[in-house]
Parts: C-alpha cells; structure tokens; sequence
C-alpha cells in the first residue's frame, strides 16, 4: 500500500487527495463509482477507463495511489491488467500502485490469482455503494497510519492489515455486531465536527455505553478519532470525530 504523498493547497502537512482511476466496462458502472469516489472527502477520481488498453494508459499518464480495477474488461482481463501493473518494467516506471479487484464472478481461483498478485481486496457485484465507501474509508485511514510511520512493530502490521478487511464479527469485541457498528458509523460520518457517545446514542437508538463500545471500535481501526475537551471541573468530556 502505497504511503500519501504530496500536499494540497490548503497548506503544509495537508494530504493530497487520493487519485483513483476507475476500470470497468459498463459506463453505467464507472459513472456511478466515480460519483461516490468524488462525493468523498481526501480522493479524487482522475480518470476512468473502459478497456485494459485505456487503463494501461491511464495508469502512466496519471500515476493513481488506487486503482478499482474490473476483472471482465472487452481486450483483456482485469487480472492480466494487474499482473502488468506488478510486472518490473511497469515497478520501475510508475512505481507500486494499490488495486481493489470489482467483478460479478465469484470463482475461487480467480480470488486467489487476485491476492496472490497483491490485489488489496475483492469486491464481488452486485454490492451496495456503502460498501465500496467502507472500503475506501479503510484504504484512506491505513494509508493515513502508515504516513506517520518510519518503522513498524508486528502489532502496526497486524493493524495495518486489518484496517483494510470490511467489519466482521469474529474481529469485532464481544457483544458487537457489524450491522449496529455501521450505524454508529453513518451517524458519526453525518455530522460535523466532534460528537459525543450521548449525541450518537439519541442519533442511533442505542444505549450511551453500547454507543461508545462502538465509537472506540471505530478509533481502534482508524476511522474515528478521540479528542477530550476539559471543562471547568470533573472528568474532561470524551469527542469522536469521523476521520474523512
């Protein structure tokens, strides 16, 4: 996974958006995969292909960190795309580029060949918009952790690797179920600026305690921050932020 580079002109330190080249053969498709990528906060889509020849092309001419990359595409599979984009020549000329594999088939070899090939992950249609948005929030905050690091311990690896895997419950504490955690999510995402566990229990439904299990899972695997705010007196007063 490629680590942020560059800064935008919002000032030093700022990150740059993440530039997304978009690959699939129905137009309908991309369109609606480049409003979404657009719609984000730190990504930007720069160009969308609907062949292997125009994604080939795309990636020199535009250098994108991500790739969502179509395995059926008319000239050439999206497989044989990636395994250019890892072969030497294209290493040394543009460098490694990060790939999420989209595609209706559901072969297992082909999931294999994708991993093995160093695909982040495999997205299998049809699958709803927020899933992909989840995705991309899990890429945007790796690629935010790893920034910030020279070297790295096993738990930053194991971590790293497991902020790029969609929530499941067998990674998820006890009593947690995804379908809740991505409510808690939405709810923290709506908002502007930092909310407290009460504002996003009255928000979703849920108990304060059960909102701020939740919240620090978020923390946990970077897509949230936590921030206290000190008042005059008692304990400071816990703030989650949605990290764009």
């Amino acid at each position: 996974m490629n680590a942020p580079a560059g800064t935008t002109s919002g000032g030093p330190g700022t990150p740059a958006p993440i530039p997304v080249l978009i690959v699939d053969d129905d137009v309908r498709v991309a369109r609606n995969h480049r409003e979404l990528v657009d719609s984000m906060p730190g990504f930007t889509v720069v160009a969308s292909a609907h062949t292997a020849a125009e994604a080939l092309e795309a990636v020199r001419r535009h250098r994108p960190g991500l790739v969502l990359l179509d395995l059926f595409l008319p000239d050439r599979t999206g497989l044989a795309v990636l395994e250019e984009l890892r072969s030497a020549t294209w290493l040394r000329e543009v460098g490694v580029i990060d790939v999420v594999m989209i595609t209706a088939l559901r072969d297992v070899e082909h999931v294999r060949t994708a991993m093995a090939m160093g695909a982040l992950h495999y997205l299998i249609k049809p699958f709803p918009l927020r899933q992909l948005r989840d995705q991309l929030e899990r890429y945007a905050a790796a690629r935010k952790r790893m920034a910030a690091m020279s070297t790295v311990t096993q738990n930053d690896v194991d971590a790293l690797f497991g902020m790029m895997r969609p929530m499941a419950s067998r990674s998820m504490a006890k009593g947690l179920t995804p379908a809740t955690a991505e409510r808690v999510a939405e709810a923290l995402r709506s908002r502007e600026g930092d909310v407290s566990a009460v504002e996003v229990s009255e928000a979703t439904g849920i108990a304060r305690v059960t909102a701020r299990r939740y919240l620090e899972h978020l923390c946990a695997e970077g897509r949230a921050e936590l921030t206290l705010r000190y008042g005059q007196a008692g304990r400071p007063e816990h703030r989650y932020t949605w990290v764009p």
